[in-house]
């Protein structure tokens, strides 16, 4: 889960810093779509645009991700592991019962 978590939180964060700068410059009241005017609701535009955006920013991120060293994916599993606030919590043994 972590992994999944390394790739889509960079991601989020990287999306919603485009959707800012795009929505500063452009009006969705003023965009086209093969030649066609865009008939969506401002709320429907934001979030269609930052749902592209994040999907962009996904694949960037996955990519970083794949590219990596297996050294370097290794280096950070360990840390990982030994975080605590990383690191999926441990499973504790019941107080009493034998097996």
């Amino acid at each position: 889960m972590k992994h999944v978590i390394w790739v889509m939180w960079p991601a989020f964060i990287a999306a919603g810093i485009a959707e800012v700068i795009f929505f500063t410059m452009i009006d969705p009241g003023q965009l086209y779509l093969f030649g066609e005017l865009v008939q969506w609701s401002s709320i429907a535009t934001y979030s269609t645009g930052f749902l592209l955006f994040w999907l962009v920013c996904i694949g960037s991120s996955l990519m970083t991700y794949a590219m990596m060293p297996e050294a370097v994916k290794e280096a950070l599993r360990k840390v990982a592991s030994e975080r605590e606030d990383l690191a999926r919590p441990k499973r504790r043994e019941p107080v009493g019962h034998d097996r």
